[in-house]
């Protein structure tokens, strides 16, 4: 699988990320030895980067992924996590988590940009992990919080980072505005782009993806298929767009371009995880992944053929905005696993 080199950074991902938000038990159980055969078939296919954050799961995420990858060769892998919300003991439990995961609450989120904040934040992750250091450390979801995660929690990555405690540093949020602001205004190296730009929402191109360009930093693109709706060869009713029930208008624009993808050969899920790739700067497709099966399904989607073509059809249809750019730029590492 190939490596994409983070820019301005020596750190590389390959092109298709395991996100481990499922394996914290997100909207259902997910059992233990399914999360654990999950995680074999992905480094069996070649992934070498595991993205999770303290929120999956309150902290189960984190456990299950560091018991996973702590045997193996700590240079072959790339872990990104996430700082902002720190988990303290809940004074009030209800029994099971209220925030989309099906784990005990015995512990609660505290949001926390702070300089304290951050590093309890991620001494904590190694501790449930076990694994000796981060590569990767994101801001997680910073939306309302944009003075002191500006101020304060990105200042105090970036020091992390020049002494090589991490080797890249960045923010994840499910808008583009803020993002590209993190590129232009911080000493971010890149960001994690959800939703975004996808098949049927390339409004990362009016801010994020152009700050990227601009400041030589990249993007990483989680979320493609927008909850579900360009996950299946036929998109029906009762799908997921943005966590909630795809409205018409969006199951027909997706139906339309399923029909474009046949013509060419290929499946609607398989576009959606080619087409973030074919914008210069990002350099990694990361999706959730719960068991062995849907990790092989990811890699055998993500290996297709993609024709030219196909783009050139969906934006010549309105399908795709006309501005859409294709072609890698910068930071391609040829080396491949």
């Amino acid at each position: 699988m190939r490596l994409r080199k983070i820019q301005k950074t020596s750190v590389s991902l390959t092109e298709l990320g395991f996100g481990a938000s499922v394996i914290g038990n997100l909207y259902r159980v997910t059992p233990a030895a399914d999360a654990a055969a999950a995680l074999d078939t992905a480094w069996d296919a070649g992934i070498r980067y595991f993205d999770t954050a303290p929120h999956y799961g309150l902290g189960l995420s984190e456990q299950r992924l560091g018991a996973a990858l702590r045997h193996r060769p700590r240079d072959e892998y790339v872990i990104s996590s996430k700082v902002g919300r720190l988990l303290v003991p809940n004074q009030e439990p209800r029994g099971v988590d209220t925030e989309g995961f099906v784990v005990r609450d015995d512990l609660r989120r505290q949001w926390d940009f702070s300089r304290d904040g951050v590093l309890r934040s991620i001494e904590d992750t190694l501790e449930r992990t076990g694994l000796d250091r981060l590569d990767i450390v994101y801001l997680h979801d910073p939306d309302d919080h944009w003075r002191q995660a500006a101020l304060e929690a990105m200042p105090t990555l970036a020091d992390l980072r020049d002494q090589g405690v991490i080797g890249a540093i960045g923010a994840g949020m499910n808008q583009s505005a803020m993002l590209a602001r993190f590129l232009r205004e911080t000493a971010a190296d890149m960001v994690m782009l959800a939703g975004r730009y996808s098949l049927l929402d390339q409004s990362a191109l009016d801010d994020v993806l152009p700050a990227a360009q601009e400041h030589g930093k990249s993007v990483v693109a989680v979320g493609v298929f927008n909850s579900g709706l360009l996950s299946q060869d036929r998109p029906t009713e009762g799908m997921k767009y943005d966590y909630q029930d795809a409205p018409p208008e969006l199951i027909a624009r997706a139906q339309a371009i399923a029909d474009v993808c046949e013509q060419h050969g290929t499946t609607l899920p398989a576009a959606a995880i080619a087409f973030p790739h074919t914008h210069p700067s990002i350099i990694n497709v990361t999706l959730g992944m719960r068991t062995p099966e849907q990790v092989g399904r990811n890699v055998e989607l993500h290996g297709q053929y993609i024709p030219d073509g196909l783009w050139d059809d969906l934006r010549a249809q309105g399908l795709i905005r006309s501005d859409v750019l294709m072609g890698h730029g910068g930071g391609r590492d040829e080396r491949c696993l």
